[in-house]
């Protein structure tokens, strides 16, 4: 089979020649058809994610598939079922080994490209606002709005009741998070963020993927009993947090880290999954995906996130 492999930390993927890997104990094989891109692997590739790999591996976390074999002890997901999966890694190749009670069956609205592209961004932002308690009326502040996850907590949080600020690099895209549902917009190249967000009345929840200056100025832009979620740190600074501002205003700091659930608890993502599957049967959730590229630019896609260069979500076919 083929794979976009790296060999070497640092250096790009390269695409390689190699033996399709046989199911184990609690695994099903699968035949994957696309891969979601997002900013954790561009750090994976590097070496600086939280979870580390060991080259040669194949990145690519999430994925829609078919169901090719199932290794021991296994009788569900059947063969032949399309699936879609966040497994980590492993996702650009043609195939790939994943754990069973990580595959959830996707619907025919979707499809191949979407359920890719559904997974970690719809998933991410449905717990993390479950998480943060948003409740119908509040105003929640989306940092990052017009990438991957920032887009669908815009959506997500609009379905929710909440009145929903988002903040984004220009106005091509701010129009898209006006698309998306939100009511107000913040320019982080142009407007000051503390000051705009103060002006609309403050933030009850703050969904920040990029950390640094936007998180600072966000903080300071917290109503009382505010809930903030650091979910990233795009901009590559990771703030302190002054704890004097959060005894003030009685401000909740609340770490989540969605990825850590495959591990403590794999049911909730699977419920999750099923859940965001049904609200989307009723329309009211619109993936957004700005690029597909075939396998063998699986490099370029990851380009496309870390110069910033895409909205919603990048998305590998194969």
């Amino acid at each position: 089979m083929k794979a976009m492999q790296i060999l070497t930390l640092g250096q790009p993927m390269e695409l390689v020649e190699t033996t399709r890997p046989t199911p184990a104990k609690g695994e099903v094989l699968v035949r994957v058809h696309a891969c979601g891109i997002n900013f954790g692997d561009t750090l994976i590739v590097e070496g600086t994610y939280q979870e580390k790999f060991e080259p040669p591996f194949t990145p690519g976390m999430e994925i829609c598939a078919t169901v090719e074999a199932l290794g021991e002890g296994v009788s569900a997901p059947a063969i032949g079922t399309r699936i879609g999966a966040y497994g980590g890694s492993g996702g650009l190749a043609e195939y790939t080994c994943i754990a069973a009670d990580r595959c959830v069956e996707v619907p025919n609205s979707l499809s191949n490209e979407e359920v890719a592209a559904f997974l970690v961004a719809y998933g991410t932002s449905h717990l993390a606002l479950e998480r943060a308690a948003l409740k119908a009326g509040e105003t929640l502040l989306v940092l990052g709005a017009s990438g991957g996850i920032g887009l669908t907590a815009v959506e997500l949080g609009k379905l929710m009741g909440a009145k929903v600020i988002a903040v984004a690099r220009s106005a091509e895209k701010l129009a898209i998070c006006k698309n998306a549902g939100a009511d107000h917009l913040i320019n982080s190249e142009t407007d000051d963020i503390r000051t705009a967000v103060k002006s609309l009345g403050g933030a009850d929840v703050v969904y920040d993927p990029v950390g640094g200056a936007q998180f600072k100025a966000a903080l300071r832009a917290c109503n009382p009993l505010a809930r903030i979620l650091p979910l990233g740190f795009a901009s590559g600074d990771i703030p302190q947090i002054p704890a004097n501002i959060l005894l003030v205003k009685n401000i909740t700091v609340i770490g989540y880290y969605w990825g850590g659930y495959t591990v403590f608890a794999p049911q909730k993502l699977t419920d999750s999954f099923k859940a965001l599957f049904e609200i989307h049967a009723t329309g009211s959730l619109k993936p957004h995906i700005s690029h597909i590229l075939p396998l063998k630019q699986a490099n370029e896609a990851l380009a496309l996130l870390k110069k910033r260069q895409s909205t919603g979500k990048v998305v590998v076919s194969i």
